[in-house]
């Protein structure tokens, strides 16, 4: 078994998880929270006029914060399931520059899967890598065992250190 890479997170104050939901998904939260991170769920419905305001309301709390978010899922999921996104690139660009300025990362957690949503997950968390950091974790496939080594990224996509998580 690989060691976690719950560890490695620490140097961040603030996380966001954003990704493929599953065990993996929920094994990570639960070792963030035992590693000191308070961890808050976003509310699965966005605010009707400002989708980010949830998000930015808990970033302006102190301490460390790991935020198991739906921001980035809608961004992903909107276009593919309804033709179009609740959350603007505006927003979403504003909630990675927001985590940067908290000393923090977006985690993007993936699968080995290839899929349209795994593919348009990469294409933003490419884009938001310009404003915040991006660690990117395997985290297995649905009902199965959890996957290693994924990419740690800091400003630039292709920069990248191996991290498992296990």
């Amino acid at each position: 078994m690989t060691p976690s890479p719950a560890p490695a997170l620490t140097r961040y104050r603030t996380l966001i998880v954003e990704g493929h939901e599953g065990h993996g998904r929920t094994r990570l939260v639960a070792e963030l929270a035992d590693l000191g991170f308070e961890v808050r769920r976003l509310p699965s419905a966005l605010h009707h006029l400002d989708p980010a305001l949830p998000c930015r309301e808990l970033l302006a709390g102190p301490g460390r914060l790991a935020v198991d978010g739906n921001l980035i899922a809608e961004l992903v999921h909107g276009p593919l399931c309804r033709g179009r996104s609740r959350v603007t690139w505006i927003q979403a660009l504003d909630l990675a520059d927001a985590v940067a300025e908290r000393d923090g990362a977006m985690l993007h957690l993936t699968t080995p899967e290839v899929t349209e949503a795994a593919t348009a997950y990469a294409r933003v968390f490419r884009t938001l890598a310009q404003h915040v950091p991006v660690v990117t974790l395997d985290v297995g496939e649905p009902g199965g065992p959890v996957h290693g080594p994924a990419a740690l990224s800091s400003q630039l996509w292709c920069e990248s250190v191996q991290l498992p998580i296990g």
